[in-house]
């Protein structure tokens, strides 16, 4: 019997998705939450005017609660 059979190994399972203010956004998924096309989202990074975001290798990602405080900050300033 191999040893995999014996034993679950640590990487086995999948982890269940991170939800709530730590789950992570890819830039298509920020741009469909907003209703805007992608290409405003890699403009708004550019001129650092959109939410914070940060790259995993070359995937540009997005904290919820940055999103959340982006968005947050917007409303205030329009109040």
């Amino acid at each position: 019997m191999a040893l995999r059979d014996q034993q679950q190994l640590p990487f086995d399972d999948k982890p269940e998705p991170v939800r709530g203010a730590d789950r992570l956004l890819s830039a298509q998924e920020l741009a469909v939450y907003l209703e805007v096309p992608v290409k405003t989202i890699y403009a708004w990074r550019h001129h650092k005017t959109g939410p914070r975001g940060f790259r995993v290798g070359k995937h540009l990602r997005f904290r919820w609660r940055d999103v959340e405080s982006w968005l947050a900050d917007l409303i205030a300033e329009e109040g």
